[in-house]
Order: structure tokens, then sequence, then C-alpha cells
């Protein structure tokens, strides 16, 4: 099915949405699917298309593309003169040899670093591109085209494209969300809104919160442009862009909240009971808990949750010597994702011995935090457990107030 539409006159979004895909990078959740976003830009002397898509969505672009009758590519017959290439990832580069196939005579457009990715993993001849300074501009005739450098966000040749004359800034993965929808902007709805603001927010855990340092440095790097449209090359487009950049503001910043995330496993019931004790402890004490089974994990929900808390605490039965091989996972998630937390700790159960709470912190080495006394019982947690429980709570509510005071 084609799918585009016209953003502003003559900038057309021409990619392609995935409604099916449920999982990216065979990592990373897609409950509402996505979309692969390229834009069409037509000057009055030279058109430009900003970026391609999945190569599995290839024949929806150039369906596309088609549809906006650009001729040939040939010269002076109204092809794509050039194709802007802001992030060499294939959900966003994929569909490029066949955009060149099709119009021979296009230049890619791109950051050196990115020229080198794209020629590595696409074997793009090296004639082909137009390599752009941060800041350098490109005329297409009544418009005109500034190059912005964004390193690692989240790879790190990525660039943006501001549009001038049209105040259109197209980020690519930055400040995007994966979601498959209809719209071409962000509803007005309330209810429209809170998903896409969820969608964001996930796709910002799951991909740019380990950048957030970086982030922050090129948020501040478009404050002076005047935008009024941010296109992004996943999910739907900001006719507000307050609405995308304040949510960014707010979670690349260090600021976090009251807020306890609890990812556990329990086999035989002890460190069950002992979570569902350490989180009604932490609710009576007026501390909000996010509490995750990691039997059946929505890794997603987890590194949603990880972006505004203040503590993590892990829950974990011993196994053999060591954590649970799920817990592993989520720690290793956790110190992937470099969350802003400022505290953790463990708590479990164990049969006969081992090096638990040991190996889980030691999988945590990215986290800049502080290590509260860790609960852990042997066999099914008692009086004794229960009351070291209650400490624990006691000591995280005192450590909140603390830094929350001082924010």
């Amino acid at each position: 099915m084609s799918f585009q539409r016209e953003l502003k006159p003559s900038i057309y979004s021409v990619g392609a949405v995935d409604w099916d895909r449920r999982l990216f990078d065979e990592l990373i959740p897609l409950p509402d699917g996505t979309s692969y976003n390229a834009y069409l830009v037509k000057g009055s002397e030279k058109t430009a298309l900003i970026d391609t898509v999945d190569p599995t969505m290839t024949e929806v672009l150039v369906r596309n593309l088609e549809e906006q009758e650009l001729g040939t590519g040939e010269l002076g017959t109204g092809g794509i003169n050039y194709v802007v290439a802001n992030h060499a990832e294939q959900d966003h580069s994929g569909s490029l040899p066949q955009v060149l196939d099709i119009y021979p005579n296009a230049k890619v457009v791109c950051t050196p670093k990115c020229k080198d990715l794209l020629t590595d993993l696409l074997l793009i001849p090296g004639d082909k591109f137009i390599t752009v300074a941060d800041g350098e501009t490109l005329s297409l005739g009544d418009k005109t085209l500034e190059f912005i450098h964004a390193p690692w966000v989240h790879w790190p040749e990525t660039m943006l494209t501001y549009l001038r004359e049209d105040r259109v800034l197209f980020t690519c993965d930055f400040l995007g969300s994966h979601l498959a929808t209809s719209d071409l902007f962000v509803p007005d709805e309330a209810t429209a809104t809170a998903t896409v603001y969820e969608a964001a927010k996930r796709y910002y855990a799951e991909i740019m919160m380990p950048f957030r340092t970086t982030i922050r440095k090129n948020l501040q790097k478009i404050n002076a442009l005047a935008i009024e449209i941010i296109a992004p090359s996943h999910g739907p487009a900001y006719n507000n862009p307050n609405f995308i950049l304040n949510a960014y503001r707010d979670w690349a910043s260090d600021e976090v909240k009251n807020e306890v995330v609890i990812p556990f496993i329990s086999m035989h019931g002890s460190t069950k009971k002992m979570v569902n004790y350490f989180t009604e402890a932490l609710i009576e004490r007026g501390v909000t808990v996010k509490q995750f089974n990691l039997s059946e994990p929505d890794i997603g929900k987890l590194a949603m949750a990880l972006v505004d808390a203040a503590t993590v605490v892990i829950g974990s039965p011993t196994v053999l010597v060591g954590p649970h091989p799920k817990v592993v996972y989520a720690a290793c998630l956790a110190n992937a994702l470099r969350p802003k937390l400022r505290f953790a700790s463990v708590v479990g159960s164990y049969g006969w011995g081992g090096r638990m709470v040991e190996q889980v912190t030691g999988l945590l080495p990215n986290l800049k935090v502080e290590l509260l006394e860790p609960v852990v019982v042997k066999g099914v947690p008692g009086e004794e457990a229960f009351n070291a429980l209650d400490r624990l709570a006691e000591e995280i509510v005192s450590k909140h107030k603390e830094i929350l005071k001082g924010e």
C-alpha cells in the first residue's frame, strides 16, 4: 500500500508503515509496529530524498516515488538529484542501492563517517558521495538544506537535516518512536498523544538512553533553530515540536523521581515473598514501585521504568552459586542502557551458599550508583528477613528525600 502525504507544499512523506513487525535487531520488542519514514523535498531547481527505508519495504518507497512523477533520474527530467543519508543503519539506508539504480545521477549526501559506513554496509562506490561538514548547506533552488552533525544519537555518523525556508527538522532516529500509525502528525487528542508519548519514551529508553549526555548537547545545538515541524524516521511527525523536545529534555536530564524499579524472578516462592513484602513496605512509605516479573518480561517496559527511577532493586534466587540467568539478562540490559539511577540493591534467597550478590552487582559497572545493603536469606524468609527489608525500605526513603531535596 502506498503511503505518501504532504507535510508542507512540495515536502512529502514517501516512506512505509510496517504494521506487522514485532522485533527489532532481534532484541527490541515492537508491540505497535513501526514505520520507516522517508521525505521528498522538491525545490525549484533540485529534488532531494531524505533517507530511504528498510530493505523489506523498498517496493513501497519506489512506488511512492513513481507516483511523484520524478522521471528516470536523468538530468533535466525531474528526477532525484540528492539522497540525504542522515544515518547509515539499514532500516534507513537499506533501500539506497535500489534508489541509486533508478536515479543513477543522484548523489548521496552524508557525513564523512557515514560515507565510510555506507561503503562497508552497502558497497556503494565512493564517487556516489558528497560529504558535508557540520553547518554546511545545499541549495535546491528556493529551498536550502542545512546539515547538523549529531554524533551518537545513536551512531557516530548521525546528522540532522534542517530545511530552512520551511522550518522542518528531519531527525532520522533522534526524537522518533516505534509506532505504526495512519496519522501523519501526532494527533491533539489526549489519548492519542499519550500513546505517542509512551512509544517515544520506550524508543528513547531502548535506544537513546545510553547516550543521554550527548543527547543533551545535541538538544542545545538545535535550540537556536526556528522549528515548525520535527520529522523523524520512525513514528508520526510533530507539528508541535515542544511535545517531544520537552520530553527529551526531561528524560535526558539528571533529575530522578521517587521511584524504585524491582525486576525479579522466583523459582520456589521465597524471593517472590520477599519482593511482595518489600514492595508493600515501599508503597506504605510513599515510594512509587514498578515491579517486573522476569519470567515473561517486556524489556521495553522495564527500560521505560528505568528512565526516571532513583533506585533499582534486583530480586533473584540462587541458581547453583549465582543469579538466575534471566536476572543476569536484566542486569546486563540495565548496565548497557546506563539509566540515571542513584542507588541499587539486591534481595533474594539461597539454598546452601553462593556468590549471587557479588555476581549481580558485578554486572553493573556502568551504573554510577551507591550500593545499598542487600537482603539475602537462606530458604524461606522469616521475621528477621522482613525486618531487614523494612530497614532497606527506610534507607531508600531517606536516600530519596536527600537527593530529591537537592534537585
